[in-house]
């Protein structure tokens, strides 16, 4: 009677998981050169994702060898076959060398992946999306702190059998390169700025400034000024008159979209609509009496135009003439509509804004185009200063209303209460969220019968008391 029946079934088992551990760990090391191998082309369509896959495979090949290798060495020590101890040292030699590399390479993909992430999150229009692109972000660091942490796994399981051979110092390099990748990619987090930039270059809108302090006012933002331009330090000035020292940070790069501030604003104004504009007028206006330089030179330039005593109600017409976005400027045919119809609704167009470039103001308008650029609107107190030309036309000269295309420069004034009308070629995401929230606040779109869309606003404007 023979008791070594079941040993070549055993030994078949472990032939088989010795043959499948060796192939695993073929294919692996193949995958991995593959994927090392299109380091040079990565910016090239679609190779980022192909090494992604290749590392993915190699990845997932090297842990079933090490799977296979282990189930063979299980099956040799039960029975207490003798060889194959070699076979299987080198299969997890193999296995661990491809996993230590590929690792490494995941986490430095992961900090590539995380950066590029990381800018289009900031660069979101709105908080929610904002935050849902961070929320990625996490996502791809905690994925090469992983990686980092099992590249350090098959080092140190290589070293632990031959800590100065070519293939341990080859897997220890590798885990720190995965290392210094997560760290790099978790710093990206721990330095996210979640300040608003209020600029002062000309490059941007004057205007969006409005935004960035509003949403400071109401919703506690933090902000940061754009440092070392001409409008600096009257940034600032508005700012800390506005009552928001508390919300200014140092400058960093990468903070947030200024195009979150709308909305923000928005949700402000939704839920108190009225003790949203109270704050922001105490914020932008103070509580002191309008400066008799901005007063005096309001009141010469009406009498000038032989309005400064009419008692008839006023319109502002925004003109914007800017090399950004120019298919959005003001066109000289739609000026003089809108110009007619304000006076045939028996109110008194005022232009404002950029130049007017169509010869000489037509009839009955008043011409305050570039007022801004007078010196006594470009002083410290400037932004203040331009708040309150609009704040004493409305109070002492009927100014009952605004109307122009989409330009950032109307919405101080939007904000302070002055019931608005913009047009725009399509509904505006962006400014959108104003109409409803911020009284009197109304987008037109340019489509059939628009303009007598604008005469019935017109209309209400010089019926209000």
């Amino acid at each position: 009677m023979t008791t070594e029946g079941p040993e070549p079934l055993c030994l078949g088992a472990a032939v088989a998981e010795a043959l499948a551990a060796q192939h695993l760990e073929r294919d692996a090391a193949g995958c991995l050169d593959a994927a090392l191998a299109l380091a040079t082309t990565l910016h090239t369509p679609g190779q980022r994702e192909r090494q992604r896959r290749l590392l993915e495979r190699a990845i997932e090949q090297a842990d079933g060898a090490l799977a296979a290798a282990a189930q063979e060495r299980a099956a040799l020590q039960d029975h207490e076959l003798a060889g194959g101890s070699e076979r299987i040292a080198a299969t997890r030699r193999g296995a661990h060398s491809t996993l230590a590399r590929a690792h490494a390479a995941r986490a430095e993909d992961a900090l590539h992946g995380a950066g590029q992430l990381s800018l289009s999150a900031q660069r979101a229009p709105t908080r929610e999306a904002c935050d849902d692109g961070w929320r990625r972000v996490e996502a791809i660091v905690t994925g090469a702190e992983a990686s980092a942490r099992a590249a350090a796994i098959s080092a140190t399981e290589l070293e632990a059998g031959s800590p100065r051979s070519r293939v341990a110092r080859a897997a220890r390099a590798a885990a720190h390169r995965a290392e210094a990748a997560a760290g790099a990619a978790r710093r990206i987090i721990e330095e996210r700025n979640h300040a608003y930039t209020f600029h002062t270059d000309n490059g941007f809108s004057f205007g969006e400034g409005w935004y960035v302090a509003a949403a400071g006012a109401l919703a506690g933002a933090a902000i940061q000024i754009e440092p070392g331009k001409a409008g600096t330090p009257q940034a600032e000035a508005f700012l800390r008159d506005a009552g928001l020292s508390d919300h200014l940070q140092a400058y960093r790069s990468r903070p947030r979209a200024v195009k979150q501030t709308t909305e923000i604003v928005a949700r402000a104004f939704k839920a108190e609509p009225s003790s949203a504009q109270r704050r922001l007028r105490a914020a932008f206006l103070g509580d002191v009496p309008i400066p008799a330089s901005v007063t005096g030179w309001v009141d010469r330039r009406l009498a000038e135009a032989r309005a400064g005593r009419s008692p008839r109600k006023k319109v502002l017409l925004w003109i914007r003439e800017g090399s950004h976005h120019p298919h959005r400027n003001t066109t000289l045919a739609e000026l003089l509509e809108l110009t007619e119809l304000v006076q045939r609704t028996g109110l008194v167009p005022v232009l404002t804004g950029d130049a007017f470039r169509g010869g000489q103001v037509p009839e009955g308008a008043v011409d305050m185009t570039l007022f801004w650029k007078d010196p006594t609107f470009r002083q410290l107190d400037m932004r203040r200063a331009q708040l309150q030309f609009f704040e004493h036309l409305r109070r002492a000269h009927g100014l009952v209303g605004q109307l122009g295309v989409t330009t950032a420069g109307m919405d101080g004034p939007a904000l302070l209460g002055l019931p608005t009308m913009y047009l725009t070629d399509a509904p505006n995401v962006r400014m959108g969220e104003w109409v409803g929230a911020v009284p009197g606040y109304k987008e037109v779109v340019r489509e059939g019968g628009y303009l007598e869309r604008v005469r019935r606003g017109l209309s209400a404007w010089a019926a209000a008391s």
